[in-house]
């Protein structure tokens, strides 16, 4: 999902790993879609040994995740939409056409562990 920070001409990408059957966040990082940012990520993801991981068509996942395990069937990410459009909604900094956005890069990171990982958080089951 991309969005702005500091102003619209500033674009910013939030990457994140979702468990498929208990719906919950793993691990997500902020920034650019580089093969350095998402490498962290997938190498994170990896050490819980997964079964399948489904992706996006973009050619960085190719070279990070091991072919055994990838997946990339337009229909497998619907729950990754779906939290999308659940963040856009609880999170009116993360709206792409309104006149909210985040001032820091830091802050959106806060406020992304806070909905994800916090005690009351809609994302934690």
């Amino acid at each position: 999902m991309y969005i702005f920070i500091g102003s619209k001409n500033t674009a910013c990408y939030i990457v994140y790993a979702v468990n498929r059957k208990t719906r919950q966040v793993f691990d997500f990082i902020t920034g650019s879609r580089s093969k350095e940012q998402i490498g962290g990520l997938i190498r994170r993801l990896l050490l819980m040994a997964p079964a399948k991981i489904y992706t996006d068509r973009l050619n960085i996942y190719k070279s990070l995740v091991p072919r055994s395990v990838h997946c990339t069937f337009q229909y497998m990410t619907n729950r990754i939409e779906r939290i999308n459009l659940t963040l856009r909604t609880h999170l009116k900094r993360l709206i792409r056409k309104g006149i909210c956005f985040s001032r820091s890069a830091v802050m959106l990171n806060a406020c992304l562990k806070l909905y994800m990982w916090g005690k009351s958080s809609p994302m934690v089951h």
